[in-house]
């Protein structure tokens, strides 16, 4: 395997990963924005209500995208590092 083609494949996986992350972190940043800005005024400092709702909101954006997650994996799989292993 030369180099660059291994660096190319490292390359292609972290962009996957980098996209398959963004979906549960976007959810987890909107989250504790939102219950952020109702601490601020409401002045309740819980460290529950900040951990509750962003570890549900992450639980619900990662189900609702094991699909799109399953299929990202598949396809660098299938299009970038199986033809590697085989030698194609």
């Amino acid at each position: 395997m030369d180099e660059a083609v291994f660096f190319d494949t490292m390359r292609q996986a972290l962009w996957v990963a980098t996209i398959i992350a963004m979906p549960v972190l976007a959810a987890a940043l909107f989250t504790g924005l939102i219950i952020g800005l109702f601490q601020a005024l409401t002045s309740i400092q819980e460290l529950t209500l900040t951990f509750v709702p962003k570890l549900a909101a992450m639980l619900v954006v990662f189900w609702a995208s094991m699909g799109f997650m399953a299929q990202s994996i598949v396809s660098l799989f299938h299009e970038t590092i199986l033809p590697l292993i085989i030698g194609a």
